[in-house]
Formats: C-alpha cells, sequence, structure tokens
C-alpha cells in the first residue's frame, strides 16, 4: 500500500506532472540510471513543474481556490493556450 504522500504524487488534480514523472522514471529504467540519456524528460519535468508552480502562485495572490487546478481545468488553460 502507497504512503499518502506517494498517493498524493499519484493524483492527477494534485500533480500535474504525474506523466513526466512516469516518462523520466521509464527513460531511466530502460537506460540503466545513466541521467544524460534522458536529459529532454527532466527538461519536460521541470518545465512542467514551473509552469503549473507560476499558475498556481498567480491564483494564491487573486484568493483562487483550489491553488492547484483540477485536472480538468488544467486541461483547459493548456488547451486555451494552443
Amino acid at each position: 500500500r502507497m504512503s499518502r504522500h506517494a498517493q498524493k504524487l499519484r493524483d492527477h488534480d494534485i500533480n500535474p506532472c504525474v506523466a513526466e514523472t512516469d516518462a523520466t522514471t521509464k527513460c531511466m529504467d530502460d537506460n540503466n540510471y545513466k541521467k544524460d540519456m534522458c536529459t529532454a524528460y527532466f527538461l519536460k519535468y521541470k518545465n512542467c513543474r514551473k509552469f503549473w508552480h507560476g499558475i498556481m502562485m498567480q491564483r494564491r495572490r487573486n484568493g483562487v481556490k483550489p491553488e492547484m487546478p483540477s485536472a480538468d481545468e488544467r486541461k483547459k488553460i493548456l488547451e486555451s493556450m494552443g
């Protein structure tokens, strides 16, 4: 059974970067943990975290709850950006 923290990290409504996390982990597994083989995946993950952190901070400043948009809401935000 997963810890509560681990479950939170797997929850698409809480963690906007589950797909990037999984892709990075898979790359590391597939490449015998050679980080330099997975640079693109690390970058995508970092950009994902940075992007949603910015959105979260903006929502916090504007008093919007929840601070992290739900998975559905995030999908709409991304679609609106093209």
